[in-house]
């Protein structure tokens, strides 16, 4: 990997596309590859993208096009409305499935109402899913693509931070179960993903603030330099501003296409880092049910357990992470879970060993061993995660 490559991987104004500050990230994973455009307003160009999308596939769909946006409740308008114009004025037949938001409609009783809709079409393998939202959105929208019709294509445009920089890119997609976050999902490459910053204008304060976890993360996990740019313009992100936010999230995108370019499947281990502060988030997430704790919290507060966990196994020293829980307070995140939810070491223990990555009952852990640099350690004390736990329990 080259963690560090320049943020602007190709800074694009190609009149052609009527694209004004362009960011362009491309992922390389041969007939997979894709390209990944960052833009500011752009949202009505969405359909002169996708047709470039499709020109690159080995088999291209014919006109008239069939699509299915996939969206939700928050994003329904005006963003999915706006993609949807743009399709529809292009001459695609279009049609849309609106979710509930949250969690809840990571469902498979969620995926089986979206192949209901799918048969009604008479879609096939030449029709399109279009995700239109955040995460949820993404991963609910790709598994259906990943398993209609034994695999159709399929396009994020997400509309969320979080998604923006993590769940959009790499191709993991799927559903929960009752009893684990994920557990139910494939690997699924988008053909395309069209990130413009205008959705994060109309996502709350919370929601915004939550997808900034997995900024820092990135920082933490593989670019020292990319962490310190973090720390110079919390004020700018704070802001919202569009050329800050462009960078932030090219440099994030890169970063993890460098990782799935490596690790497409997780079977070398290395794409695992970007589970860092992840184990126990997702322990958290699914001892609030889902909702309570928004996932970019639970991913704070969980980097910082990991932080904790690698100082007591000596890998790291305090001044780590004071700087970790500077910017993640910085920025409007937790650096502990709230009053209100009530957990102790042992729930949360019980939970990470139902963790997909808990491996012959051992659980696995991505810990820090300095800025920018993090090992996936397995021989880890269970006295000291609970120690890393009792910090940041209420």
């Amino acid at each position: 990997m080259n963690s560090k490559q320049p943020a602007f991987v190709r800074d694009s104004t190609d009149e052609t596309a009527n694209f004004s500050e362009r960011l362009t990230v491309q992922v390389y994973l041969g007939p997979r590859s894709y390209e990944i455009d960052i833009v500011s307003d752009r949202l009505a160009w969405l359909a002169r993208y996708l047709e470039n999308c499709l020109v690159r596939l080995p088999s291209p769909p014919r006109r008239p096009y069939q699509l299915l946006i996939v969206t939700d409740g928050n994003v329904a308008k005006p963003h999915a409305a706006t993609v949807r114009h743009s399709l529809d004025n292009a001459g695609w037949h279009t049609e849309s499935v609106e979710l509930q938001p949250g969690e809840q409609s990571k469902s498979l009783a969620v995926v089986s109402g979206i192949y209901d809709r799918l048969v009604e079409m008479q879609a096939g393998r030449h029709t399109i899913v279009v995700a239109v939202g955040g995460g949820v959105v993404g991963d609910v929208a790709g598994f259906v693509a990943a398993t209609y019709a034994r695999g159709i294509p399929f396009i994020q445009v997400p509309t969320s931070l979080l998604a923006h920089v993590d769940s959009s890119v790499g191709g993991k997609v799927g559903v929960n179960h009752p009893r684990g976050k994920n557990l139910i999902g494939a690997f699924h490459q988008p053909i395309g993903v069209f990130i413009d910053t205008v959705t994060l204008e109309t996502l709350s304060d919370r929601d915004y603030t939550s997808g900034l976890a997995e900024v820092i993360k990135y920082g933490v996990i593989l670019d020292d330099e990319f962490f310190a740019y973090l720390e110079e313009n919390v004020g700018r992100l704070a802001a919202r501003a569009p050329n800050v936010l462009r960078r932030v999230i090219a440099r994030c995108c890169r970063l993890k296409a460098d990782i799935v370019e490596a690790d497409e499947e997780e079977r070398t281990g290395l794409r695992a880092v970007l589970n860092y502060g992840h184990t126990f988030a997702h322990a958290f997430e699914a001892l609030c049910g889902y909702g309570e704790l928004l996932h970019g919290e639970a991913v704070a507060v969980g980097m910082v357990c990991a932080g904790r966990l690698a100082e007591f196994r000596q890998l790291i020293d305090s001044s780590f992470s004071a700087r970790q829980c500077s910017l993640i307070d910085a920025v409007g995140l937790p650096t502990r879970l709230p009053a209100s939810i009530k957990l102790t070491a042992t729930d949360v223990l019980d939970r990470m060993r139902l963790d997909k990555k808990t491996v012959a009952g051992q659980l696995h852990f991505v810990l820090p061993t300095e800025l920018g640099h993090v090992e996936v350690y397995s021989d880890v004390p269970e006295t000291d995660v609970r120690s890393a736990l009792d910090e940041v329990l209420a």
